[in-house]
């Protein structure tokens, strides 16, 4: 199901209230797989409670709502490792003609040394388990003068010359990133991770961390 909204401050906070009222009436829970797209986010965060730059109907700045109730806290990495890559995947498809979009840890997505998207997981627990997931994921598509201080933006119509459908990238988008859960959902740990690695922008700054991002 795909909710739009002309204007809301935060699509993860939004679905998030969305969520929270379904659970309190059983017969309004939203489906695994709902997306919330704003046409205009005004105060969508990055990480680090960084802000994101979109300007109004020229970007994708949605919220995707999972269930990965399979997954216990120690495994959450996993999810950032499967969104990057279904992200990185659908941009790809893209740009067949220029060199491959890569990972930026943990999970921004970059085109060379240039940051074309971000993402922002938000997990809901019961005890050691993910009961929900609320994934945020701003892209950059057809803006093409960014005023913020984000450090060197780019967006695809910028890398094509030329302007691209938003429900274009957006189903493309879900159906990678579906495509990646389902392999978690099967189980297969080993294969994501590996893929997540080579897709890495800089391989030193996740081989130098002290503590395994999946069990941190």
């Amino acid at each position: 199901m795909i909710i739009r909204v002309k204007t809301v401050d935060s699509t993860n906070r939004l679905l998030k209230e969305l969520t929270e009222a379904g659970m309190a009436d059983s017969q309004k829970t939203l489906e695994e797989g709902t997306i919330l797209i704003a046409e205009m986010q005004t105060a969508g965060r990055g990480q680090k409670g960084r802000s994101w730059e979109a300007s109004p109907g020229q970007n994708i700045t949605c919220s995707l709502l999972l269930y990965p109730n399979f997954l216990s806290l120690k495994q959450h990495f996993l999810l950032s490792e499967i969104v990057a890559l279904g992200v990185k995947d659908a941009l790809d498809s893209f740009t067949p003609h220029l060199s491959p979009f890569s990972i930026k840890w943990p999970n921004d997505i970059y085109y060379e040394n240039r940051k074309i998207a971000g993402i922002l997981i938000e997990n809901s627990l019961m005890q050691e388990q993910i009961t929900q997931s609320i994934v945020g994921i701003g892209l950059n598509v057809n803006q093409e003068v960014f005023t913020s201080d984000a450090p060197n933006p780019v967006s695809l119509k910028q890398l094509l010359g030329k302007s691209v459908c938003l429900d274009e990238v957006l189903e493309v988008m879900l159906r990678q990133i579906m495509h990646w859960y389902q392999q978690l959902k099967d189980g297969q740990f080993d294969a994501i991770s590996t893929a997540y690695y080579d897709a890495l922008y800089n391989k030193t700054d996740f081989d130098n961390l002290t503590v395994s991002p999946l069990l941190s």
